[in-house]
């Protein structure tokens, strides 16, 4: 069944009034007609089951028939601070990793980061990003849009926001002992499966810098491997990110 996203405003009196791209969606692609149900999820977790009753140019109303009860929302939170790629690469990372769990994107310019800022171009990236957010969690079945955070100096995201996190992992190609299910492990008491934050720091291509590292293992982070293949900048995060919520009970199995 069909699902969009509309702000919890847009639900009163047991009716749901749906806007934007979305009623061309319906009216257009899909062909919907007074009847159809569709599902509707406010962004906070809430959902609804919906009959549309009215199609019209720039909204499709429908009443609500039932809420539904969908747990399908990880309980431990992951925030991916991702450095910026190039290209299109964030594109790809948001999506699949919308699919797979992830609550928070963070894109971070770091040293070794090529592409070079621009205050106007990120604000339209930012926006495409959160429009690939949504697609993917409708796609998904999630109700909860994953949030995309303006890029940011990855030091400064270190200095604001490392203490707030109960896990900080960092995917490192150097040396290091320590395996992503063996660091797990150890801080199993920290995050549990019925709550926690982690956050997933992820290099740009070409990873982060030694000094990087060194600032992050300062603040916090624990410098982890995916295992003895490199990955790519793109599927590092996703990857991880499936390995994780694995692990606490939140992919299933």
């Amino acid at each position: 069944m069909q699902r969009y996203f509309v702000s919890p405003d847009a639900i009163q009196d047991e009716r749901v009034r749906i806007t934007g791209d979305d009623v061309k969606h319906i009216t257009r692609v899909l062909r919907m007609q007074p009847g159809a149900q569709v599902i509707c999820a406010d962004g906070t977790g809430r959902s609804y089951l919906v009959r549309l009753t009215e199609l019209g140019q720039d909204a499709a109303v429908g009443d609500i028939i039932k809420p539904l009860q969908e747990n399908v929302e990880p309980e431990v939170k992951l925030t991916l601070v991702q450095g910026l790629p190039k290209g299109d690469k964030m594109d790809l990372i948001v999506q699949k990793g919308t699919e797979v769990g992830i609550t928070h994107f963070v894109p971070v310019e770091t040293a070794r980061t090529i592409v070079q800022y621009d205050a106007k171009k990120e604000s339209k990236r930012r926006d495409r990003w959160q429009r690939i957010a949504k697609e993917a969690a409708e796609q998904a079945h999630r109700t909860v849009i994953p949030m995309i955070e303006e890029v940011q100096p990855f030091r400064q995201w270190l200095a604001q926001k490392a203490a707030s996190f109960d896990l900080i992992l960092l995917a490192y190609e150097g040396e290091t002992p320590h395996g992503l299910r063996q660091e797990l492990d150890r801080h199993a008491g920290g995050v549990s499966d019925t709550g926690g934050s982690i956050a997933l720091i992820v290099g740009p291509e070409g990873g982060l810098d030694p000094e990087e590292v060194a600032v992050a293992t300062q603040s916090g982070a624990r410098v982890i491997t995916l295992g003895p293949r490199i990955l790519r900048t793109e599927t590092a995060g996703p990857v991880a990110a499936a390995m994780i919520l694995y692990h606490f009970g939140q992919m299933g199995g």
